[in-house]
């Protein structure tokens, strides 16, 4: 019996180790074709494939034959493969595929003919297509294909919910096109040449998403989708998109207008449920007054529109078309890169649920914060590149923007903010005043209402992580500028004069501050010691005039150190010992008039694991006044640097060993003149008289 047990034991491990082979084997096997057969799934992507396999398992659903070289699917194609769901061919060379292809493929829901060549048969395909009562999605992008020519590919298939036509060449809709698409939910027309549109999405009641970008559509005027829930239209050249002026309740969610050519704010539908607008690069702005004070008030626009044989003129007020919109439920506002340089009066009052406000670059002079104003929900604020003198705040004002988090306010023309504009915002955590001429105040503001600051104050505001401050022509930080603040990413490049003598300003950040750029600051090697600031992971030196790496840099847990455009000569020969480079993940090195003699650091950083120099190919030494790469160095220069640095010490040496000799010689010549005075001088001190 216990002899037996040994051979017990391994047939019930070689009996495991055979069933888990055959649940492997039924998980993931490999055909003779090279196709990887996964759970139903056959993927023969970037096989070479002329044709499609037939030597798959009968029961394959998914069939994945992306990046082949197939040009036709015969009839016989796909006969062992009944219960296929899923086909997908893009990026063949597909020309025709033949009217009985489909034929024992009914339960077909997924076709996808991207990138192929299929303008040329088009109308031999349309009847293979017809064989697919059951099609949910087709992708028919990058064919080369006219809108007659996807009419007739698509005639048949009102099963449809998903089409995609996207990087054709249709010019032109009609309501011919996709009249039998009665399920469609969802069209993707991008990337065409289409400039006209005339009914041809009036049947799709059931359409919810339509992409239309990259196109050249000039306007859209009376558009009346009411189902429609997304619509994009960026990238065309639309001046006008006028709404139907109508009170039906449109499901419009999401609305892209972006790069476009839009004069004026569009004229939305009355009632929807829009919650994001894009208006972004466009040619937008407000007529209600101009520059120079003229009132536009009564100012409006007659459109004539002509539809076949009857005419109709609609006329609209360059800002009433605002006003009539319904607003409530906006969520995310896009202006940027417009010529917007004032906002009408109570323009965001129709906007209470907004949580993302972009205005920047734009001509804002001015921006208004208001107590109780209705940008409560406000989390996101971008002003940046606009020309803001200033920031206008309501006296005694104590409630604003209190959930606005994220503040951009760089690239303007602000020389100082209103006094503890950022106390009552409670949530902020991000602001950024770069390219901005403000200081921040050193000292505690204690001012009349009738005051004006010239800085900004940031003092207390304890919910503050992220401050730029770069390109703010600051003059030197004291007086505890960032006491009672959280702050763990500073950046204060490119101000110049910025280090006055060490770094004592940052005392109350020491133990917060992470991320710290004080790049191009005119810092030198012998101003500032970073060892206090114990959590920094990240820091920027790069642009300044470092001769010695500072030592003080030694002792941190830096992740990334950036020390590229100093005058760095080298690197301590021990650096790769210290716990920084121990710590570090990466570090720049280039533009620097490294020595090629004294490459031993950068040697030792070659094996230190885990440690990347992302510009390592940059790093470059100077020898003779020659530049060369420290690993294309050649090897005349590298014994000439060993017979330098050799012939240094020999020549230490060398000046060394004659003042030892003289100073020898001499000591011997003062020993021997003077030995016996010395001796008695000696005996009679330290002595005392005895036999001899």
């Amino acid at each position: 019996m216990e002899a037996s047990l040994p051979s017990l034991s391994l047939l019930l491990i070689l009996l495991a180790a055979g069933w888990g082979s055959r649940v492997i084997t039924t998980a993931w096997a490999t055909s003779p074709g090279g196709c990887v057969l996964v759970q139903g799934i056959a993927d023969c992507t970037g096989r070479w494939l002329s044709s499609v396999p037939g030597n798959l398992q009968d029961d394959t659903e998914e069939l994945l034959l992306d990046d082949n070289t197939i040009q036709v699917l015969a009839n016989a194609s796909l006969l062992s493969y009944h219960r296929l769901r899923h086909l997908s061919l893009p990026k063949n060379r597909l020309e025709l595929i033949e009217p009985g292809t489909f034929l024992r493929s009914q339960g077909l829901h997924t076709l996808s003919l991207a990138d192929n060549l299929l303008f040329t048969n088009y109308s031999l395909t349309a009847s293979a297509l017809s064989a697919l009562p059951a099609l949910k999605a087709l992708n028919l992008a990058g064919n080369s294909l006219t809108e007659g020519m996807v009419s007739v590919l698509i005639w048949n298939l009102s099963s449809l919910e998903s089409l995609s036509v996207a990087r054709n060449i249709i010019m032109r809709l009609d309501s011919s096109v996709f009249a039998n698409l009665t399920q469609l939910l969802e069209l993707n027309l991008e990337k065409n040449y289409i400039f006209e549109i005339d009914k041809a999405f009036e049947g799709l009641q059931r359409l919810q998403r339509l992409n239309l970008a990259y196109n050249y559509l000039p306007c859209i005027v009376e558009f009346g989708l009411t189902q429609l829930r997304v619509l994009n239209v960026s990238n065309n050249i639309i001046e006008w998109f006028l709404a139907l002026e109508s009170d039906d309740l449109f499901e419009l969610e999401v609305l892209d207008l972006s790069h476009n050519h839009l004069l004026f704010f569009p004229l939305l539908p009355r009632q929807s449920k829009l919650h994001s607008l894009l208006l972004k690069d466009n040619k937008m702005s407000f007529y209600q007054r101009l520059p120079n004070g003229t009132s536009l008030v009564d100012v409006t626009v007659q459109f004539l529109l002509i539809d076949g044989n009857s005419t109709s003129v609609t006329t609209v007020s360059l800002w009433d078309e605002v006003c009539h919109s319904n607003l409530s439920s906006l969520r995310l506002l896009d202006m940027s890169q417009n010529q917007v340089w004032y906002l009408p009066e109570d323009f965001l009052a129709q906007m209470p649920s907004l949580t993302h406000l972009k205005l920047n670059q734009n001509c804002l002079e001015t921006f208004h914060l208001l107590e109780g104003d209705p940008l409560a929900m406000l989390m996101e604020l971008d002003l940046s590149q606009n020309r803001l003198v200033e920031l206008g705040v309501e006296a005694d004002a104590k409630d604003i923007l209190p959930n606005l988090q994220l503040f951009n306010l760089s690239a303007n023309r602000l020389r100082a903010l209103p006094p503890a504009v950022f106390t009552y915002t409670r949530k902020i955590t991000t602001v950024d005043l770069s390219h901005n001429q403000v200081d921040l105040c050193p000292q505690p503001a204690v001012m009349s209402k009738a005051e004006s600051p010239s800085c900004v104050d940031i003092r207390g505001v304890e919910t503050l992580t992220h401050l730029s401050l770069a390109s703010c022509g600051l003059q030197g930080l004291g007086g505890q500028a960032f006491q009672g603040t959280s702050l763990t990413h500073l950046d204060l490049s490119n101000n110049h004069q910025v280090l006055s003598g060490d770094l004592r300003w940052l005392q109350d950040i020491a133990l917060t501050l992470q991320v710290l750029s004080l790049r191009n600051t005119s810092l030198s090697s012998t101003v500032v010691d970073f060892s206090a600031l114990s959590s920094l992971v990240c820091l920027d030196l790069s642009g300044n005039s470092l001769t010695v790496f500072p030592t003080s840099l030694g002792g941190l847990n830096l992740q990334s150190l950036d020390l590229r455009h100093n005058s760095l000569s080298a690197l301590p020969a021990d650096v790769a010992q210290t716990p920084l480079v121990k710590s570090l993940r990466e570090v720049y090195l280039s533009r620097n008039p490294y020595n090629c003699c004294t490459l031993g650091w950068w040697d030792s950083l070659q094996w230190v694991e885990g440690l990347h120099v992302p510009d390592g190919q940059e790093v470059t030494c100077s020898y003779a006044s020659h530049t060369w790469t420290p690993r294309m160095l050649p090897e005349p220069i590298v014994q000439s640097c060993r017979w330098q640095m050799a012939n240094r010490a020999l020549l230490y040496l060398v000046l060394a060993l004659p003042t030892c000799l003289t100073l020898l010689v001499a000591f011997v010549i003062v020993f021997l003149t003077f030995k016996q005075k010395l001796l008695q001088m000696v005996k009679s001190r330290c002595g005392m008289s005895g036999p001899y």
